[in-house]
């Protein structure tokens, strides 16, 4: 569990790292508020822990009981009696323990989180238009019409140096720009009418590019309508419904969504069962031998699971025959490789008594 804690750990601060990478930049675009950052990679957190644990449990095996082998620890333990099928109880009680974990995680926990985070991106969407304003950046208002440009923003909202471009809509030929200059500016909420972006003690410069033939206005106070932003109805995501919702449903996306919850930590004691005869090593090979086959057996496991959802989601295919058939798929490959030994050994002896009796009809064995 140690080992299973570490990979976790690592792997963790791996894909936590790369979302935050990312949201940090959709921050420094203006797309995000960067006092949620942390708040949407914690309501995200429990969805990576769900597929993390299945691979660090699956990596841990690997490693705890390479290194038994390596040191020959097992061979010692397989003399004193202790048989894979031992063996194989003793990785599953830990297995199960993840596993309830995982399930925990996948029916309750990351739905839930999921649920919030997309909350707060919904809420992001429907901000007005200076509330995601930075200090020397461009910033277009209006859906584009409007782009405007503050040098410095203070904690109370007050904007200072503040530059403000336009297309003249009231012109004939649309040439016409219409530049504002003011040394600060700020933000005039309304709750009935359109709010306004209030600008004090500039200039207002219309005219045509590159022509001579334009209009300055001084202004005490100038201001700017904002349209109020459209509330956007939110779409629900099945991966944020509770679990309650999918169950008994008759739609494809939410039945496939429940067997893939349910699927997760059935995934970690298939794995679990896969990676007791992978972790067989010779001393002379070291414990990471077999890793990369290991590991690459896991990532196509994964992978059927997620082709299977979405083949299910689509309606090709039934959720029950497609998931579970992958599950069936993979424990079947687990006894194989359990039973490996007993298969070829059984496989060896089956030829050599044919041939034998092939030699003994040809007259050639007395």
């Amino acid at each position: 569990m140690a080992t299973t804690f570490g990979v976790s750990l690592a792997l963790l601060l791996v894909i936590v790292s790369g979302r935050f990478v990312g949201y940090l930049a959709e921050a420094a675009a203006g797309d995000l508020d960067a006092g949620i950052l942390f708040a949407v990679i914690g309501y995200r957190i429990p969805g990576f822990l769900e597929l993390i644990l299945p691979l660090a449990f699956f990596l841990g095996i690997l490693l705890s009981y390479g290194r038994l082998y390596v040191q020959s620890e097992m061979t010692i333990m397989e003399a004193c009696g202790m048989s894979q099928h031992r063996l194989a109880a003793y990785t599953l009680v830990p297995g199960l323990f993840v596993a309830l974990v995982v399930a925990w995680l996948s029916l309750d926990v990351t739905p839930a989180g999921l649920n919030k985070a997309e909350t707060l991106f919904a809420a992001q969407k429907e901000r007005g238009d200076l509330e995601s304003l930075m200090a020397r950046h461009f910033h277009p208002l209006q859906g584009g019409r409007v782009v405007t440009y503050t040098e410095e923003v203070t904690k109370e909202g007050e904007m200072k140096d503040v530059f403000l471009a336009e297309n003249n809509p009231d012109a004939e030929d649309g040439r016409h720009l219409v530049l504002v200059v003011a040394e600060r500016g700020h933000q005039r909420h309304a709750e009935q009418e359109p709010s306004y972006l209030v600008l004090e003690q500039g200039y207002r410069i219309q005219g045509v590019p590159g022509e001579a033939d334009y209009q300055i206005t001084r202004f005490e106070e100038y201001g700017q309508r904002l349209d109020k932003p459209h509330p956007q109805r939110r779409r629900e995501k099945v991966d944020t419904l509770p679990t309650g919702e999918l169950v008994g449903s008759d739609q494809s996306p939410k039945r496939a969504a429940l067997q893939w919850r349910l699927s997760v930590p059935v995934l970690v004691l298939v794995v679990s069962l896969i990676a007791i005869p992978l972790s067989k090593t010779d001393p002379r090979q070291g414990r990471f031998a077999r890793m990369l086959p290991a590991v690459l057996l896991y990532i196509v496991y994964l992978v059927m699971l997620n082709g299977a959802r979405g083949m299910a989601e689509d309606d090709k295919i039934s959720p029950l025959l497609g998931l579970w058939g992958v599950h069936a798929l993979f424990t079947l490959i687990a006894f194989v490789l359990f039973y490996w030994s007993w298969i070829l050994g059984w496989v060896k002896q089956h030829m050599y008594s044919g041939k034998l009796e092939k030699v003994e009809a040809d007259g050639l064995v007395e």
